[in-house]
């Protein structure tokens, strides 16, 4: 073999190398076998489901199913996205924060949000992600993944949106509100140099004055963007989220699944801003869900085109707790959720 040769294969592999290692630097949203960067993501699983069904920004026509069981990190979009969550990469770090931690039995915390905020440090390099889920005790950071196999038994959604850096302080403003438990953060302040309010979530520094609710609006990284405005409140408020804050900041009726108790009912008194609640059983594309076993909240804007996961129940006592909802303005993410919300319960 000659000498230029060999020195062709050499580039070669060195250049396969750098492609392995900027594909290995995970800090956005996956396709759903993992493989490719998308703009958003969301995951619904049904109770009694291991895998769920999925739509992802390059193919939301229709829910299809998980590439593969959420026990398994690899080859399923959310264990890719989590790879350098649950294990190390020098240039990825996060902020993760849930009201039941990892290996943190009993903590008590005012908050019901769980979520993590990915950032990619490498120079010249604009890249992160948002995480909002429903599950507890997960991802645990450095540890290895690790999906809970008990939650298969519940419901679940979790959704990722691929963000710029630019994002990440309107997210913490709107956490503050939400006083989320902070278990892990390794991000460094020179990615967030002026975000005053990532440094207040960090450090655990919560607002005890007013105003008492948030709204904050984001943009995905994607052409064109989503919007994602995010609403929260403390629970000083005493807001009710559902109609005091949604309702009202929507201006439109909304479709609520959600966990309910005896006292909060659907609410049909003013014309174009009632809340209509959605029949449980209910069908996300062939996967059965009830409301007994699926612990996510969410709503759709009737008209569309907005879905919201909400972090608290539909129940009388979260106007005295803390709560945020994520609400994404996106016709097709409306229209599959909407699906689920085909029958509703009569007006009370």
């Amino acid at each position: 073999m000659t000498q230029k040769i060999m020195l062709s294969y050499v580039k070669l592999h060195i250049y396969f190398i750098l492609i392995a290692i900027s594909q290995s630097q995970n800090s956005k949203c996956k396709q759903a076998d993992g493989r490719d960067n998308v703009d958003w993501a969301i995951l619904y699983k049904a109770p009694g489901q291991a895998s769920g069904k999925i739509i992802v920004s390059t193919n939301a026509g229709a829910w299809v199913d998980g590439n593969a069981e959420l026990t398994q990190r690899d080859q399923q979009s959310f264990g890719v996205t989590l790879l350098h969550v649950v294990g190390n990469h020098a240039e990825i770090k996060f902020l993760a924060y849930n009201n039941v931690p990892p290996g943190m039995p009993s903590v008590k915390t005012k908050s019901n949000s769980k979520g993590v905020i990915i950032v990619q440090t490498t120079q010249n390099t604009d890249a992160a992600s948002w995480i909002v889920h429903t599950v507890p005790g997960f991802p645990a950071a450095k540890t290895g993944y690790s999906w809970p196999v008990a939650e298969n038994a519940k419901g679940h959604i979790l959704i990722c949106l691929t963000i710029s850096e630019s994002q990440i302080n309107a997210i913490a403003a709107s956490l503050l509100r939400a006083e989320p438990l902070v278990h892990y953060n390794d991000i460094p302040e020179t990615e967030t140099v002026g975000m005053q309010y990532f440094k207040k979530l960090s450090d655990g520094q919560f607002p005890t004055v007013p105003p008492y609710l948030s709204r904050q609006s984001i943009k995905t990284a994607g052409q064109p963007a989503v919007t994602v405005n995010v609403y929260s409140k403390s629970a000083t408020s005493r807001y009710e989220i559902y109609k005091r804050v949604i309702v009202k900041a929507l201006k439109k009726t909304i479709k609520v699944w959600s966990r309910r108790d005896n006292k909060l009912k659907g609410d049909c008194r003013v014309v174009e801003r009632n809340i209509r609640l959605i029949k449980s059983p209910a069908r996300v594309n062939n996967h059965d869900t009830n409301l007994d076993a699926d612990l996510t909240n969410w709503a759709v804007s009737d008209p569309g085109n907005i879905f919201c996961l909400i972090d608290r129940p539909y129940a009388k006592n979260q106007t005295v707790q803390s709560a945020m909802a994520v609400c994404i303005d996106q016709a097709a993410i409306f229209a599959r959720f909407n699906d689920i919300a085909a029958q509703v319960e009569d007006c009370p």
